[in-house]
């Protein structure tokens, strides 16, 4: 995985996309020497999504399947302060 400081980065963009793109790279972007940001191929971000989107099932899914634990939504505000 390549890293490049932002001042790189902004100056060869077009470059980095084309290696992202059509090399299917990944690219992280630093500032100060920590990476603030990526640049990855979109059927990396689609896959990224899709593993969220089926925890966040699972999730639910137990979430549902436990009995007894139920908060009422005034109780839950009431407790985190909102």
């Amino acid at each position: 995985m390549a890293r490049l400081p932002t001042s790189k980065a902004r100056q060869q963009l077009a470059e980095v996309l084309n290696r992202v793109a059509y090399g299917g790279e990944r690219v992280v972007v630093e500032r100060r020497g920590k990476g603030v940001a990526a640049v990855i191929p979109v059927e990396d971000l689609e896959l990224l999504e899709a593993l969220e989107d089926r925890y966040d099932v699972e999730a639910a899914r137990a979430a549902l399947a436990e009995k007894g634990r139920n908060v009422s939504w005034k109780k839950l505000k009431a407790e985190l302060g909102l």
